[in-house]
């Protein structure tokens, strides 16, 4: 393995028709651009269980034009007292007259693992490799798969009809924040804690706030239901005075809330002034509001749920 090249990964992904466009921001925002298809390499690190969308990882250790190539090089590997296996990929770019099938996957996992210098345990490894062709080559390193945290995140106590799901509020936090290291966030109108409870399963430094104290002790029950620890303040956005560097606003509905046009106008012109940026989820298309605000919208998406479509805008 040439330890002078910078690292590489191997993501799969998968989303849901009405998902694409939630998805697709959530790529540029990780990786900076659209995958045109369900496998793509990067030299770009993400925890795959961050994303709703991404399935699967592999750190590359070994790469090839070939198969013996790839098994020649992993004679190299020694996993010492580690029990291990080995996972041929099935998402990958082979042409459908090109597919491995089931016996063959199986047969060069085998032939991999009868090379690595260690005990093979197909039930309960400790250590899992994964191997995949892509792009006319072969690639083998470690395998790291989707934990769907924010699956166990769907039972929590305090709920409602029109929050967002789990799968867009993760997707939300990942857009704001693709990389929380040294990030300040804040979620001034954070409802039930939704985004609250992805985000900080996610290690991202954030607080809560909003204007209803029934809502906010919800948040607050939430958030603790999950065992996580986070501020979350009662009061109007207006009376913020420290700054962030990233705003989550899911802005009042006029469903379930009896905010108006001028109050939902100063939650935008107060979100300009304590972060530099903004997300902002809306039910109704606000472009010339948001501009009104100072914001110059940079991405965008639109996420479903069933028939009720949000629109997410990045905005700077």
């Amino acid at each position: 393995m040439d330890t002078s090249r910078k690292p590489a990964f191997i993501y799969t992904y998968a989303c849901r028709k009405d998902e694409v466009s939630l998805c697709d921001l959530e790529m540029r925002s990780f990786f900076g651009f659209e995958a045109s298809q369900q496998i793509f390499k990067s030299t770009i690190q993400i925890d795959p269980s961050r994303s709703p969308f991404i399935r699967e990882r592999i750190d590359v250790m070994y790469e090839g034009d070939t198969l013996e190539e790839i098994y020649d090089q992993v004679d190299q590997v020694q996993v010492g007292d580690a029990t291990f296996r080995v996972l041929f990929i099935k998402t990958n770019d082979l042409d459908i007259t090109d597919k491995v099938v089931y016996v063959n996957r199986r047969g060069i996992e085998r032939e991999i693992g009868l090379r690595i210098e260690g005990e093979a345990d197909i039930q309960s490894p400790e250590l899992l490799f994964g191997i995949v062709p892509l792009g006319g080559r072969w690639y083998f390193g470690n395998y790291h798969k989707n934990k769907a945290t924010w699956f166990h995140h769907m039972q929590k106590p305090r709920n409602y009809s029109i929050a967002l799901t789990t799968r867009i509020a993760r997707a939300a936090a990942n857009i704001a924040v693709p990389d929380p290291t040294g990030i300040k966030v804040i979620d001034p109108c954070c409802g039930i804690g939704t985004v609250l409870v992805e985000a900080l399963s996610m290690g991202i430094d954030i607080v809560g706030r909003d204007i209803n104290p029934f809502i906010a002790r919800g948040a607050r029950e939430n958030i603790a239901h999950f065992g996580f620890e986070c501020e979350v303040t009662l009061g109007a956005i207006e009376d913020i005075t420290s700054t962030y560097d990233v705003a989550i606003i899911d802005m009042p509905y006029n469903l379930f809330s009896t905010s108006t046009t001028a109050e939902q106008d100063s939650i935008l012109q107060h979100a300009r002034r304590i972060a530099s940026k903004v997300i902002i989820i809306t039910i109704e298309t606000i472009d010339d509001r948001v501009a009104s605000a100072g914001f110059t919208i940079t991405d965008r998406c639109i996420a479903k749920k069933g028939n009720f479509s949000r629109q997410i805008l990045v905005c700077t």
